[in-house]
């Protein structure tokens, strides 16, 4: 029995003149995650798009999986495809289901009739299927308010579909609609939830890291790398950006006053990221950073780095406890990860006693007692990139 893939979309069906190329964008996106599976005939038709195998070996949970992580898709399901002919739904239809009947008590059936020119209408189609499948399953009962399973009928232009139950999609927009953006990618476990929560907007996201060996271990970068092969399940292929970072960190301890050390670091840090946007055409930068969690993430603190900054600094996390940035870690699969014992460049140096109400006037007389410039150009020049998908 051929089976298809549905996916519906929620805000996209909102976007009036601009639809479809929100639609054009997520149709793309969707290609590419499956295109390492086989022949997948992917279309678009009355605000639903169809993922269609077209070979018989082609695994569909996979599809599911993968379409599953797709920002822009709200709800999936998988459907059996069958004629627009009534006979032929109510025998294939319920042995489609035969799994998920069988296991039930209870169930109901709803109906979507798209195509006004069917012979049936909704209710006359409920009625028909409910008492097939009480044919062929005799132990099951209607129960209209709370079934353990809800059968599907959707009668659209070209086919008929037999469903039960649909999937949750990632919603959002699709990745690339909302322009492109920077994220910098620690090993915690805030930073990857950052980067998919804008992503989830519709920002094409690549990634940037700062390392320090030997301070830092090889280890620790490939806790990132796996960190971004993680989020690249929803964000699509990341651009993974790691900057050498000792020697910056090296003059930081030795020529600044240690309660800045961490504040200075990180309006570094924004300055190679910005270099390096600004080379690559990528909009804005993506942090972790949640207001008060730590004493760089003050408020003060915060208008201490983005004095520094030339484009935009998105915050998703900014409002968040870590309760919460923890809870959205574990959904996405990253916690697990994060929390593995790998320091990064960030716990360097860290001094005893940072001011957590530093002053921009101070903090910029620190910074400008030294030439920066050679090292920041000679970081930005040594930058390696690599391509990081999970899909």
């Amino acid at each position: 029995m051929k089976e298809i893939v549905l996916c519906k979309y929620g805000e996209i069906a909102l976007k009036g003149l601009n639809k479809s190329a929100f639609e054009s964008m997520m149709t793309k996106s969707i290609k590419y995650r499956l295109k390492s599976l086989g022949d997948i005939n992917i279309y678009r038709s009355q605000s639903t798009l169809y993922a269609e195998p077209l070979d018989e070996d082609i695994d569909v949970d996979e599809i599911v999986e993968r379409l599953s992580k797709v920002f822009g898709i709200v709800k999936l399901c998988r459907a059996c495809v069958l004629e627009k002919d009534m006979q032929q739904i109510l025998s294939q239809g319920p042995e489609y289901l035969a799994d998920e009947l069988e296991a039930a008590k209870t169930f109901k059936v709803e109906a979507k009739r798209s195509d006004k020119r069917f012979a049936l209408k909704s209710p006359e189609i409920c009625t028909e299927m409910g008492g097939a499948i009480l044919d062929k399953f005799p132990h099951l009962k209607v129960d209209v308010h709370d079934p353990d399973v809800t059968v599907m009928v959707e009668i659209r232009e070209e086919k008929a579909f037999v469903h039960a139950g649909q999937i949750d999609g990632a919603g959002g927009l699709p990745v690339g609609s909302s322009g492109r953006a920077m994220l910098l990618l620690s090993g915690g476990i805030d930073s990857p939830v950052a980067g998919y929560m804008i992503a989830r907007r519709g920002a094409k996201i690549s990634a940037i890291h700062f390392e320090a060996p030997p301070y830092t271990s090889d280890r620790a970068r490939m806790k990132v790398e796996k960190l971004a092969k993680i989020i690249s399940g929803y964000c699509g292929e990341i651009e993974f950006y790691c900057v050498p970072f000792t020697k910056i960190q090296e003059l930081l301890r030795d020529n600044c006053p240690e309660e800045f050390f961490t504040i200075l670091m990180r309006r570094l840090m924004m300055e190679i990221a910005q270099r390096i946007c600004e080379r690559e055409g990528i909009q804005a930068l993506v942090t972790g950073e949640s207001l008060g969690q730590v004493a760089s993430q003050t408020m003060y603190a915060m208008v201490c780095t983005d004095a520094a900054c030339r484009m935009p600094v998105f915050r998703p996390c900014v409002g968040l406890d870590k309760s919460e940035i923890v809870q959205i870690a574990r959904r996405i699969d990253t916690f697990d990860t994060s929390i593995l014992p790998y320091e990064d460049c960030c716990t360097v140096f860290t001094p005893k006693h940072p001011k957590t109400k530093p002053k921009l006037s101070e903090v910029e007389r620190a910074q400008n007692s030294f030439d920066w410039e050679p090292y920041i150009s000679e970081a930005v020049g040594n930058t390696s990139v690599q391509y990081i998908r999970n899909f």
